[in-house]
């Protein structure tokens, strides 16, 4: 065993910060920093945007220490299976447990990266595909719909491939829940972004809309022309899904609300979804991403990171997107955000509409301990 990769310290550090994509409000999650003998660290996050989800995800993370210090950080699957062993009457890989170990999986590869001097994308056996397109990724909060679409125009005319849009969130947008408006508005921001650039429509989870509704807006979108429909029945109704299917050819996206592969291969297996959203900060990590986009990929079905938090998670989705031939866009944030822009030395970004390939060991970042520590929920 190395004695440089023995693990030291796990420290779980849950922050808050201020999400402007989603009208300023505050989001949370939970840091994780793995500390090695050698002296290098390795920086992971648990997707959980609730303070009492990050406080709860600190205190597993915490029991799980004597499970994780003293051993390698080589040992990704070894410590990854002996907390899932543990864990086994309290998640199962599911739920606080799953999102957990996302944070400390992800902290894992980050510190091998640095230990073996290579990039996560070369553990994961390098890229396969020359270019990565982007795409925005915001949400709808402006009462004038104008105003949205000139907005949305301005981010996509950096070369951004299109734009991913949540309706029914913060704000006063009132996106998703009356027909002629939601028109107008997917009317408007495909006229202001002009040819070439695809709509998604992402629903929120104020958006509770019954099979009728799903069939009937799914069909006037398609007639306008979006690239995906996503989470219009929530996160888990194939039967509903089978109907909308049945009725309409828009592309139907969801899945980014599972714990693990397994749950993944479940949705892919009903032939109701077209796009899968991954989040590398609660589907167990860049394991549990990988082996997740591999059943995507094997079912021809396309992966999408979700990658709506920090740069961490920003850092991990980039470096899948670019090793899985299943991702074929990847969604960034355009609008400044301290999480995204100021935690870390290297941000990912794009050129004309393409993702920067990762550069340097790990994760290619280095995190600004003093803005993790300013931002850590007290009590």
């Amino acid at each position: 065993m190395r004695k440089d990769a023995i693990i030291r310290t796990i420290e779980a550090i849950p922050v808050a910060y201020p999400e402007p994509v989603d009208h300023n409000r505050t989001r949370s999650v939970c840091l994780v920093k793995i500390t090695v003998e050698g002296g290098l660290v390795g920086w992971g996050e648990a997707c959980t945007y609730f303070p009492e989800a990050s406080r709860a995800v600190a205190c597993l993370i915490e029991g799980w220490r004597p499970m994780i210090e003293g051993r390698s950080a080589l040992e990704i699957d070894g410590i990854v299976e002996t907390i899932k062993a543990h864990s086994w009457w309290y998640g199962t890989g599911v739920g606080l447990v799953s999102i957990a170990l996302s944070g400390v999986d992800i902290a894992l590869w980050d510190v091998k990266g640095r230990l073996l001097e290579t990039r996560v994308l070369d553990l994961l056996g390098g890229k396969v595909k020359d270019r990565q397109p982007a795409i925005a990724s915001l949400h709808g909060t402006k009462r004038d719909i104008a105003e949205m679409a000139s907005d949305i125009a301005g981010y996509t005319a950096t070369g951004l491939h299109g734009a991913k849009v949540g309706f029914g969130k913060a704000g006063d947008a009132h996106l998703g829940f009356d027909h002629d408006r939601d028109m107008e508005f997917v009317r408007s921001v495909k006229e202001a972004m002009g040819p070439g650039k695809e709509l998604m429509v992402d629903l929120g989870v104020k958006n509770h809309w019954d099979i009728a509704t799903a069939i009937s807006r799914a069909k006037a979108f398609e007639e306008i022309g979006i690239g995906w429909l996503e989470e219009p029945l929530g996160h888990d109704d194939p039967d509903g899904y089978r109907a909308l299917r049945a009725a309409t050819g828009v592309r139907i996206a969801y899945g980014e609300r599972e714990w693990n592969a397994r749950g993944v291969e479940r949705i892919v297996a009903t032939g109701t979804v077209d796009v899968i959203g991954l989040d590398p900060g609660r589907v167990e990590g860049i394991t549990g991403f990988r082996r997740a986009a591999e059943i995507c990929h094997r079912y021809r079905r396309q992966a999408n990171a979700h990658n709506f938090s920090t740069a961490i998670v920003g850092a991990a989705s980039q470096a899948l997107s670019w090793a899985s031939p299943a991702c074929h866009v990847l969604e960034l944030q355009p609008i400044y955000g301290p999480a995204q822009r100021d935690l870390v030395d290297r941000p990912v970004w794009h050129t004309d509409g393409f993702v920067h390939e990762p550069q340097g060991p790990g994760l290619g970042i280095e995190v600004d301990e003093a803005m993790v520590r300013g931002a850590q929920l007290r009590g």
